[in-house]
């Protein structure tokens, strides 16, 4: 139902930069939240951060002060620039967005192909 294109990832050092996009579209609704989600070698997928449909943000602890989320609502793009990234933020990224429809959300459960992201140090 919703189809992605995820790019950005890559191998940078500690303290380096990156810049992950997520463009989104769906024939049965609107876009409504995005977030990014990520998993590290060998754990569990974990919120890292996530704008709601009004536009307001929240981040893991572990990311705050150091990556921003923020959204193209006329492209339905997704970005997260990433800043002073360690060691530990190497993971796969992934992109999840809901789908409204007829003003109400229907459907959180849609999921990118993700990027990976390597820090090294």
């Amino acid at each position: 139902q919703v189809q992605f294109v995820e790019t950005g990832g890559g191998l940078v050092q500690a303290g380096g930069s990156l810049r992950l996009a997520c463009a989104a579209s769906t024939s049965t609704g609107r876009i409504g939240s995005m977030a990014w989600y990520r998993q590290p070698p060998g754990k569990q997928r974990e919120l890292v951060a996530v704008i709601s449909d009004g536009g307001a943000t929240r981040y893991a602890d572990s990311v705050k002060g150091r990556f921003t989320i923020s959204r193209d609502r006329a492209k339905d793009t997704l970005y997260l620039q990433m800043n002073n990234l360690k060691t530990e933020d190497t993971a796969v990224y992934v992109c999840n967005v809901g789908v409204v429809r007829l003003g109400r959300p229907v459907n959180y459960d849609n999921w990118g192909q993700g990027t990976q992201v390597t820090v090294s140090s």
